[in-house]
């Protein structure tokens, strides 16, 4: 099988044009694009993925390079949100914020008690008023103003307030004077997001304009800038893109969880490796719950023509593994980007599903439609440091693609894949409009932002991880 042919002329055309950028951008990635954070033992585990306890035991003394462990107890400074403000630069923060409408926000949350401050005079009052009012422009410009219980399954945990922290603008800008500029600064750079605002600023009917400024908020929740290329899928809109440069190469459409506790999660994930002929643990719901197991052990032929295999321990447990071919669950390729949901991108036999407009109908993962084109594209994304090596690339995947064997590719430059929840935004097609709220999310947005601002907010969600088991049973 050549997987050529799934290329069109100009996907192929547009991906030769990109490769040089492309890795350039690659080899210089956008500082702390996505945070570092350990994934639990309870993570799904791969074949092959684990790495020797030498190793990693060597990658941790290298990410910590001279930083020397040393006994006894250790004082670190906690930052100042305190700075010294005088009349002027007051003054300056007191007329920034009624610009702040434009931005989805509320000028009345900020101007608590800095014109009485500011006519009192500079002194340890106006110093603390004013630095606090600063400090919740920051927050609010920076990480969006909905709390976190109200970011319902918001599993992405933005890097924004370790790029920039609250403290150091504050220093910044009463250093500089530049109380504008340096908020101005926090503004999330997508394309969308002066989109909205420029609808916002035209838009009339209440409820539309309380729709934007949700889904304006939703940008803040992500990083800033979401680096040069990436993978993002809009939940609610039901597709994927694959972006180079805010310029869409190539989209697809998905299906995605079915509302309730199969919803799928919004994450914020890096791609590792393209994994062909994938294998598939059945869950036990589906072994034991459906009666699976015992059906694949009284029935060997109907077993082998289905591709199961499974195995009874002396405890009764039974495991059914569904092995690599054109009717297993995830069809003929999967995305590893290991997190603690068991959420990636897969291929799948059902493919007349992509047909219907209603496309919520998964158990969590995300089925991709064009899946094998995916997987030869990120192949030669996430390998390739010249055009020149595209070819090679594309032989070797239509290989491994036609021996019908388990085969991890891993990837040299992961890709970040963002998965979203935009009810309204720019489609595939380069059109503002809306999306059907699929899982009812924004209700409590839209709540949040009609409600006092909440301080002290969570940076994190405290929200139960669900495992996503996707099976065939759509």
């Amino acid at each position: 099988m050549n997987f050529v042919k799934y290329l069109s002329t100009g996907s192929i055309a547009a991906l030769m044009a990109t490769a040089p950028a492309l890795a350039l951008a690659q080899n210089a990635p956008p500082e702390n694009l996505l945070p570092m954070r350990d994934i639990p033992k309870t993570a799904p585990q791969r074949d092959g993925d684990e790495p020797q306890a030498a190793e990693r035991a060597k990658d941790v003394k290298e990410a910590f390079g001279d930083f020397a462990v040393q006994q006894g107890e250790v004082v670190q400074e906690i930052p100042s949100l305190v700075g010294e403000w005088s009349v002027p630069q007051a003054e300056k923060l007191l007329a920034y914020i009624p610009s702040v409408k434009a931005e989805g926000l509320n000028p009345a949350d900020y101007d608590t008690g800095l014109r009485a401050a500011i006519a009192a005079g500079e002194g340890p009052a106006l110093n603390e008023v004013a630095s606090r009012v600063f400090v919740w422009l920051v927050e609010d410009l920076r990480d969006g103003r909905t709390p976190m219980e109200a970011r319902k399954q918001w599993f992405v945990v933005d890097p924004d307030p370790d790029r920039l922290p609250s403290h150091v603008l504050l220093e910044e800008a009463l250093a500089s004077g530049d109380i504008a500029g340096t908020l101005n600064r926090l503004m999330p750079v997508h394309s969308d997001y002066a989109r909205l605002k420029a609808q916002l600023a035209t838009a009339k009917d209440a409820g539309k304009r309380k729709l934007i400024r949700a889904n304006m908020d939703r940008w803040r929740w992500l990083p800033q800038d979401l680096g040069r290329q990436y993978l993002l899928t809009n939940v609610p809109e039901m597709q994927l893109r694959l972006t180079v440069g805010e310029k869409i190469i190539k989209s697809y459409r998905t299906v995605v969880g079915k509302p309730g506790r199969t919803a799928t999660p919004q994450l914020a994930e890096m791609v590792e490796a393209v994994i062909f002929n994938p294998t598939w643990t059945v869950p036990q719901s589906i072994v034991k719950g459906e009666g699976l197991g015992n059906k694949v052990l009284g029935n060997p032929g109907w077993a082998r023509a289905a591709g199961y295999k499974a195995t009874k321990g002396e405890n009764g447990w039974i495991t059914v593994v569904q092995q690599p071919g054109p009717t297993n669950s995830l069809g003929l390729m999967k995305l590893d980007m290991p997190n603690e949901h068991a959420i990636f991108l897969h291929d799948t036999p059902s493919r007349n599903l992509f047909a219907q407009e209603n496309r919520a109908l998964s158990h969590g993962c995300i089925r991709v439609e064009g899946a094998r084109e995916l997987a030869m594209t990120m192949s030669m994304l996430g390998n390739a440091s010249s055009r020149d090596e595209i070819p090679a690339i594309q032989e070797e995947v239509s290989q491994i693609t036609a021996s019908g064997e388990y085969t991890r590719y891993p990837m040299e430059k992961q890709w970040p894949v963002y998965i979203t929840y935009f009810t309204m935004g720019t489609d595939v097609d380069g059109q503002m409009r809306s999306f059907t709220d699929v899982y009812d999310r924004d209700a409590p947005v839209l709540a949040a932002l009609d409600a006092p601002r909440q301080t002290d907010r969570a940076r994190e969600t405290s929200e139960e991880v669900v495992e996503i088991i996707d099976d065939m049973q759509t």
